[in-house]
């Protein structure tokens, strides 16, 4: 494993900083809560759930102190899950608020949804001839890693099969 050099950031990095704000502002959650999901939510919950957003409660208000309010949290969960799901929470929102170190959910709404995305059998695409896989082989000279050379050629061959 290499590490970044001095004044290099990794992808992640500078992704979560364009991400973050984002999510914050719309659904109330970070990148983290959602990376951490699986072992937030255990085995049981993790492979049927996904959290959506978090609701703040509103704070400012005549006769309203602020004092800081938890929140509600929306979790997508698929099918039959659910009726599980809701049994649990309470050992769910005990394993949220500890992950954020502080009483940040207060309750959790279940909304039934798919969460796993289907993935679609794609056929693998066959190898380039001709002149497509003479331009292809003269891009990858050069390359010395086998696998890196391997997931490239995939990777072209699979956008010249998409393209036609």
């Amino acid at each position: 494993m290499s590490y970044p050099r001095k004044g290099e950031k990794q992808i992640s990095e500078l992704t979560n900083g364009i991400v973050d704000p984002v999510l914050a502002k719309r659904a109330g959650i970070n990148t983290t809560l959602l990376g951490c999901w699986d072992e937030i939510a255990g085995e049981d919950f993790a492979d049927c759930t996904r959290p959506e957003k978090i609701a703040w409660a509103k704070r400012s208000g005549p006769g309203m102190d602020d004092r800081y309010q938890p929140g509600v949290l929306t979790i997508a969960c698929e099918g039959a899950r659910a009726l599980f799901l809701t049994h649990a929470q309470g050992e769910l929102i005990q394993r949220i608020n500890s992950f954020f170190g502080f009483h940040a959910v207060h309750q959790i709404r279940i909304v039934q949804k798919p969460v796993s995305v289907a993935s679609k059998r794609s056929r693998t695409p066959p190898p380039l001839k001709g002149e497509a896989a003479r331009k292809l082989a003269g891009m990858m000279e050069g390359i010395e890693d086998e696998k890196l050379r391997a997931a490239i050629q995939r990777l072209g061959t699979a956008m010249v099969w998409k393209r036609r």
